[in-house]
């Protein structure tokens, strides 16, 4: 069983939320936290799998509760969900260990399909408001990165959503051959997951 914290604010979306995660078989929502420092304190007394962050929280805003949530508990997996138009958080949610985000005007079948690849160990971007949120916070001048000419074909393609299957096909090269690649960008560049690859990619200029 996937265990689920629902991190919001608002009472009627954590309501939403439980429902719909607790209608996905293998998915259990065992709790709730109304800010962010109610969702460290959770996910410190009984480490969640997966956990549904909002950003803008009293007392402690979802980045920095991502932050200790995933300096505790590595294993964990943060998705934000948000309203990106109105939440300039993002980036750094993402800088502090989260797998991914969604806007919350997402459908709820999208959401679940979302749920489900994060927890069998995929990242996640939003379509459309990742290239927007990166290209707007990224920092600036370009980062250097110590990666091979291979890489960083690797990487670029990863950065543009290909998955390996399809960068195997586009680089002419076997899937293990991506996959290894992928494992040793992860490493050179101190990455938790592909969303943090992504990253990467913007910071150097190479998408």
């Amino acid at each position: 069983m996937i265990k689920v914290l629902v991190a919001d604010d608002q009472p009627l979306i954590r309501a939403s939320f439980r429902r719909l995660i607790d209608s996905v078989p293998g998915f259990q929502v065992y709790g709730e936290a109304a800010t962010g420092t109610e969702a460290v304190a959770v996910a410190t007394s009984e480490p969640p799998d997966l956990v549904l962050m909002d950003v803008r929280m009293p007392e402690m805003d979802g980045i920095e509760a991502t932050r200790r949530i995933c300096a505790a508990n590595p294993q964990a997996r943060v998705l934000i969900v948000t309203t990106f138009d109105l939440d300039e958080y993002v980036y750094g949610a993402l800088q502090a260990g989260a797998t991914g985000f969604l806007l919350k005007d997402t459908p709820p079948t999208e959401l679940i399909r979302s749920v489900q690849a994060i927890a069998s160990g995929d990242s996640l971007l939003g379509p459309g408001a990742t290239r927007r949120l990166i290209e707007r916070y990224v920092s600036r001048p370009a980062r250097r990165l110590d990666i091979t000419g291979r890489e960083r074909e690797v990487l670029v393609l990863v950065a543009r959503g290909l998955s390996n299957a399809e960068i195997a096909q586009t680089l002419y090269v076997t899937l293990s051959t991506v996959k290894t690649h992928v494992s040793s960008l992860l490493l050179k560049l101190d990455a938790r997951t592909r969303v943090h690859l992504v990253i990467a990619a913007y910071e150097a200029n190479l998408v």
